[in-house]
């Protein structure tokens, strides 16, 4: 098996990995991710919620997973580099792209439940977590990404890393799925109560 293979990317995807190339930003989820980010999102029908637009590139697989009748919502804080989201899948009327700092969005969303939270910026993830983790609905996912070594990593990072995954294998409300894959995915599913 090659997982790469026969992958069927997002039509517009390499419109975006140019575009992300063209500005410099290296902080782009791989494909693999994004694949398994299709895959969650085709599973789920209702409100999903990206932490951490960056260029679009996670935001296309999550949009080509998802039905006509679900929406999502992706936050980034730098506006140049949503821009580029913005351009390219603007126009999908599924999609809210928000230029705002996470953690000011996770407190005004405070109540709302997501079929799907993926973390792939600090808040939400290395802090805000409960707020973040409050807003999936029973059944629903949390996926974070770059918990495997990456090269640019700070030189304090790991602890970070470690702390956080801690954290979350403490959880009673969560059931967890650590993959040394991609660059290292942890999958949650939120439990559900009753």
């Amino acid at each position: 098996m090659k997982e790469l293979e026969n992958l069927r990317p997002p039509a517009v995807l390499e419109e975006i990995e140019r575009a992300t190339a063209e500005i410099g930003f290296a902080m782009a989820s791989d494909r693999q991710t994004g694949s398994m980010l299709r895959t969650l999102a085709a599973a789920k029908s209702g409100a999903l919620l990206e932490l951490g637009t960056g260029t679009g590139i996670s935001t296309c697989w999550i949009l080509d997973g998802m039905n006509a009748s679900s929406t999502l919502v992706s936050v980034e804080h730098d506006e140049k580099v949503q821009a580029v989201a913005r351009q390219h899948l603007g126009g999908d009327p599924r999609l809210t792209l928000k230029n705002m700092d996470g953690e000011a969005f996770l407190r005004s969303v405070r109540g709302q439940q997501f079929e799907l939270v993926f973390a792939d910026t600090w808040p939400g993830k290395y802090y805000a977590l409960d707020e973040a983790l409050s807003l999936i609905k029973p059944g629903g996912f949390y996926v974070i990404d770059d918990m495997l070594p990456q090269p640019n990593w700070p030189d304090d990072h790991a602890p970070k890393v470690a702390e956080l995954i801690a954290a979350l294998e403490r959880r009673q409300d969560l059931v967890l799925t650590k993959l040394c894959w991609s660059s290292g995915l942890i999958i949650a599913t939120r439990i559900g109560r009753g």
